[in-house]
């Protein structure tokens, strides 16, 4: 069977369609909370004061992966509709799943496919801005189909929590620019999670527009179209220092 991956367009063959994901199982009640993808810390802690006192004693949960921090890459061109940059519709479970729960605030939407920049995790041999970049430009081939050097890719500002209230996951913020350059077809990393992923060019005033208003509900990538504007872009954004 061929490998089902990232698509271009909404237009595809069915077999490429996701329409649903189904728990096949339930591990919870037999699994560790410091196993898997995520490891989830359940700690006991109190303040220290100045004076050499303590507050009460009160839990912290704290969400952790092994290596904790990820990339995310703003990609974008030159084209007739101004600057236009890259998003990337793929499944995301965890807002899937909202759907069985009691929410304050009902919302209908299914949250199957979800629109975002194309990001990836720092792996263990990314050390520095050097390995930053170089996963940069790792995921935008791997997930976008354009080959870039790691010399191509810029730093948007300094990385940004998205819950610090439960994540210690920082987001690394990249930019890199592929006006005129041919796009490959993207094959993603094999995992289910990648099948019926598609691509799609925005203007990226209507990108942030599209946050505002709900369209496209991914943080990350309201703050880096935000600060990508806020360069004034001409040329392709300046190094960070």
């Amino acid at each position: 069977m061929p490998r089902r991956g990232i698509l271009h367009g909404m237009d595809h063959p069915s077999r490429e369609v996701v329409t649903g994901i189904e728990v096949v199982e339930d591990v919870t009640a037999r699994s560790r909370c410091d196993e898997g993808f995520l490891h989830i810390k359940r700690l006991v802690c109190h303040n220290r004061h100045a004076d050499g006192s303590t507050s009460r004693d009160y839990r912290v949960d704290v969400v952790d992966r092994p290596i904790p921090d990820a990339v995310a890459v703003l990609i974008w061109r030159r084209g007739a509709r101004g600057i236009e940059v890259l998003t990337r519709k793929g499944l995301r479970p965890a807002a899937h799943f909202r759907k069985s729960l009691t929410l304050p605030v009902p919302d209908p939407r299914p949250y199957l496919l979800l629109e975002e920049l194309v990001a990836g995790i720092l792996e263990p041999e990314d050390r520095g801005e050097a390995g930053v970049r170089r996963r940069a430009a790792e995921e935008t081939q791997e997930e976008a189909g354009f080959a870039v050097s790691p010399d191509d890719v810029t730093l948007l500002g300094n990385s940004f929590f998205l819950a610090p209230g439960i994540l210690s996951e920082k987001i690394h913020p990249t930019a890199v620019e592929v006006t005129g350059r041919p796009q490959g077809i993207p094959h993603g990393d094999g995992s289910p999670l990648e099948e019926g992923a598609t691509l799609h060019w925005r203007p990226i005033d209507a990108l942030l527009e599209a946050c505002r208003t709900g369209d496209v509900e991914d943080a990350k990538t309201e703050i880096m179209a935000g600060r990508f504007l806020a360069r004034r872009v001409g040329t392709t954004p300046d190094r960070a220092a």
